[in-house]
């Protein structure tokens, strides 16, 4: 596959009480065209931090990012960004929830109202469209702020922990509905998360990063062996305590 994202020597510091603190140490890695790539690594490292610098949020001291072959500088709108809780307003109902980057974005047309109604109808939230967020489940909820992000089609989709509000049942749920969104709408996706299972169940590739400063410690391809896999049923796989067992290891600060 075609690397899509490119993430080029970036390095950062942020300002802390006793003067400037490295946060990210020439950190380099590509994601192709569709592929989902998880980033883990010790807490604290600057996972959130990479995020912020691809978003366009945090000007990096030294590095680069490309998306298609196109430098990225400052905030771009072909980077969606999704936090860790949902953000849904309370005043506005789902629909309008959904739409509310088209207002932003002054994209609000006939043809991308459209996509969000498919959207919606696709994966199952058109008959809550005219509900609050108070009226609907947690997963539910993290379901319309997904599709809130992917109604703006971003060319590339970062998620910082975007699961670790939910209860652990309600998380794996989710998990596999997003994994079937993001792969159904072929978006070439970033996801932070501090669970390792999580990084393993979602992804294509997951990248070990070090401990503050980060810099790139290792990548993984995961494979399953599976074409039709989803991140709850590959946990049973014969594959899946290797990977964790590795990727365990790596984040040991010790070693």
């Amino acid at each position: 596959m075609k690397d899509y994202l490119k993430i080029r020597n970036i390095s950062t510091t942020y300002q802390a009480e006793n003067g400037e603190t490295p946060a990210l140490d020439n950190v380099s890695f590509d994601v192709a065209k569709g592929e989902i790539v998880s980033i883990v690594g010790p807490s604290g490292c600057g996972k959130s931090t990479l995020l912020s610098v691809i978003a366009g949020l945090i000007n990096p001291c030294e590095g680069e990012i490309f998306i298609d072959g196109k430098k990225i500088t400052g905030i771009n709108v072909d980077v969606g960004y999704m936090l860790q809780r949902d953000n849904l307003l309370s005043w506005r109902t789902i629909y309008k929830n959904i739409i509310f980057g088209l207002e932003i974005q002054n994209k609000l047309t006939e043809e991308n109202e459209k996509y969000a109604q498919f959207l919606m109808k696709t994966y199952g939230l058109y008959d809550f469209k005219d509900k609050y967020p108070s009226q609907l489940s947690g997963g539910m909820r993290q379901r319309a702020a997904l599709i809130r992000t992917l109604v703006t089609k971003p060319a590339v989709l970062l998620l910082d922990e975007a699961f670790s509000a939910l209860d652990y049942q309600t998380r794996l749920a989710v998990t596999d509905d997003v994994y079937k969104i993001l792969k159904k709408e072929k978006k070439t996706t970033l996801i932070v998360t501090h669970d390792i299972p999580e990084s393993i169940s979602m992804s294509d590739r997951v990248v070990v990063l070090s401990n503050r400063p980060a810099h790139v410690k290792s990548i993984h391809s995961i494979d399953f062996g599976e074409e039709a896999r989803l991140p709850v049923a590959v946990r049973n796989n014969e594959k899946f305590s290797e990977y964790f067992n590795i990727i365990w290891k790596e984040l040991d600060v010790h070693v």
